[in-house]
């Protein structure tokens, strides 16, 4: 069976480190996600039913498929999904401290969904998300509203709301987002090169807004 006790299942299942994976048991457990209902209770606790909600959404394995492995059926483990799931929802930061550096891009999620989706650049319905990341702590500070996947990230960043819930904050982009006031690297002009200077200030720019595509991969 898998279960949360077993620190050698959270890793692969959450793609969280034991640490911060007891960090947001216990951030849910102040709100309330363990708070007593009517009717029977619960026949996991807590830790493990995050680790099942997760690794529902990790791993698309089907809920047939998955409740077994922890020795639930079908139904309660829709349940558990039904309930935790939205409590699991980010929630975007409020403010950020002095000096703090963000990265953005948006990434293209296929969905079967016509009526919120568009055939886009990768050829499938998919719906646009702009996604902004702490460039420290490489953590997901927020996820902009899904918009349809023909529309450029320049339009996507003020529409998804990503713009106002970023604010004053320091944020770096790729060249895509021209006009919008980020950080981008420096453009070369046709028959012209880049000073030196420059050229080094994309290289680092580079390495801080790959940041962003390795949290895609994770």
């Amino acid at each position: 069976m898998i279960t949360a006790s077993e620190p050698s299942w959270i890793s692969p299942f959450t793609g969280l480190n034991p640490r911060c994976f007891a960090k947001l048991v216990t951030a849910l457990g102040r709100e309330g996600a363990d708070r007593g209902r009517t009717g029977r209770p619960w026949g996991l606790p807590l830790d493990d039913r995050v680790l099942l909600v997760t690794a529902y959404w990790r791993t698309n394995l089907t809920l047939r498929q998955l409740a077994p492995l922890f020795g639930f059926s079908k139904s309660a483990a829709d349940r558990i999904v039904d309930q935790l799931g939205p409590l699991l929802a980010l929630q975007p930061r409020k403010r950020f401290r002095k000096g703090t550096v963000l990265t953005v891009d948006g990434t293209l999620v296929p969905t079967r969904d016509h009526t919120v989706a568009e055939q886009s650049k990768n050829y499938r319905y998919s719906t646009n998300h702009q996604v902004v990341v702490d460039a420290d702590t490489r953590l997901v500070v927020m996820i902009g509203r899904p918009l349809r996947g023909n529309r450029n990230d320049c339009k996507a960043w003020a529409e998804s709301g990503a713009k106002a819930a970023v604010g004053q904050a320091t944020t770096i982009a790729d060249g895509g987002y021209l006009g919008t006031g980020l950080v981008m690297p420096h453009r070369r002009r046709k028959g012209e090169e880049l000073p030196a200077w420059k050229e080094e200030h994309n290289r680092s720019h580079k390495q801080v807004r790959a940041r962003v595509e390795h949290v895609f991969a994770t």
